[in-house]
């Protein structure tokens, strides 16, 4: 029998509710198993030991859905789970695991308080994370400001930024690095705080600052902080950056110790918000080509070369979908959830089971891989939904 116009029947129902449950989306892609290979000598991998893998093992837990290791140095993995859990592991410096511990060592997943965690990012030995109602909060080390708190003193549980209106709607709307952290809100605005050399805290001066600050502009859609510099995009695609650009990571075709004001980054393209940044930028653009630009050590910049540049040069393929660069090694997802390594590779951070340095994109093995965070000389991670 037909159905009247504006009136599901009971097969569409159904269809729409298995849509929604099999269609959910998060941060880094689908609920789903947590991977980790490479370097662990404090716990790193989660895997309740301090050995070292060069092909993917598997954390506990099936329903991990977001993961965030500091771009260029990974100690201290953390991670969120579909109910809201928040988890931490390995080193914990000046107390970024956020659970009233310093200096600890765990080789399993510890949780930090609360139920209600939407995002985290994890800076080097500090950590910004938001809540599903809003709030943002950080902990860590202090010393410039990063906790965002007004003053220098270092937390080991997670204090509040304030304010309420922080977006937690999308990946990316926060980010942590050196001894920074950034965060967008709900209007568009994107405010940044902490360790402000070479220009990181885009006030046209290189001033720290222990209080959110404003960068210029209301339609900011994603951020990534990276080891003293920055990237954020627009609504309109555009992607902006400042900050340290030693190497020529801010693809400006120039190399200097640091841009203090936002600079537009390739003004041809429109990119998505998949962006890695450290000594070198990898780029994902809305049209699925990959990017790379900055330091090439060990081949971290997968072009087949050991060449440094200073503006973006597109490697092989046009079904790149996520990205994640460390200091000398780099993984991405292409669309088919096949997921890719390069760089350097003596503690098996590639994760194809060698030891094998590369400087073009090998396949690691696994499918439907559905994230990837990498790190400096350390512990690669990937979900799979």
């Amino acid at each position: 029998m037909a159905t009247q116009k504006g009136v599901w029947g009971l097969q569409q129902v159904r269809d729409k509710k298995l849509q929604d449950l099999w269609g959910y989306s998060s941060p880094g892609g689908d609920v789903g198993e947590l991977w980790a290979w490479g370097n662990n000598p404090s716990g790193e991998l989660g895997v309740n030991n301090r050995t070292q893998y060069s092909s993917p093992v598997q954390v506990p837990g099936a329903t991990w859905k977001q993961l965030s290791i500091a771009s260029g140095y990974a100690k201290s993995p953390l991670a969120i789970k579909s109910d809201g859990t928040l988890w931490a592991w390995g080193q914990d410096y000046y107390g970024s695991h956020g659970n009233n511990t310093t200096d600890a060592q765990y080789s399993s997943p510890v949780q930090v308080p609360g139920t209600t965690w939407a995002y985290v990012a994890q800076g080097q030995q500090s950590t910004i994370a938001s809540r599903t109602d809003g709030t943002l909060w950080c902990w860590g080390r202090n010393e410039y400001g990063s906790s965002g708190s007004n003053n220098r003193t270092n937390y080991s549980s997670p204090i509040q930024i304030p304010g309420t209106d922080w977006a937690v709607d999308a990946p990316n709307k926060i980010g942590a690095g050196y001894l920074q952290s950034g965060a967008i809100k709900t209007d568009g605005t994107l405010w940044i705080w902490g360790y402000g050399t070479h220009g990181t805290l885009a006030q046209d001066n290189e001033t720290h600052y222990s209080s959110p600050v404003q960068v210029p502009g209301t339609t900011w859609r994603s951020i990534r902080v990276g080891t003293n510099n920055v990237l954020a995009s627009k609504t309109d695609g555009t992607l902006w950056g400042w900050g340290r650009n030693q190497y020529g990571e801010l693809g400006q075709n120039a190399t200097n110790p640091g841009l203090s004001s936002p600079v537009q980054v390739a003004s041809d393209k429109t990119w998505s918000v998949n962006v890695d940044i450290g000594g070198f930028t990898l780029l994902v653009a809305s049209d699925g080509t990959l990017w790379a630009t900055g330091h090439n050590g060990e081949g971290a910049l997968g072009l087949n070369d050991g060449t440094q540049y200073s503006s973006p040069v597109q490697l092989p393929g046009t079904t790149w979908s996520k990205v994640s660069g460390g200091r000398y090694e780099s993984a991405a997802i292409k669309t088919d959830g096949t997921l890719w390594g390069w760089g350097k590779n003596d503690l098996g951070q590639i994760g194809n089971n060698s030891r094998t340095y590369y400087s073009s994109p090998v396949q690691i093995p696994g499918t439907n891989w559905a994230s990837v965070e990498a790190g400096m000389q350390y512990p690669n991670f990937g979900i799979r939904g």
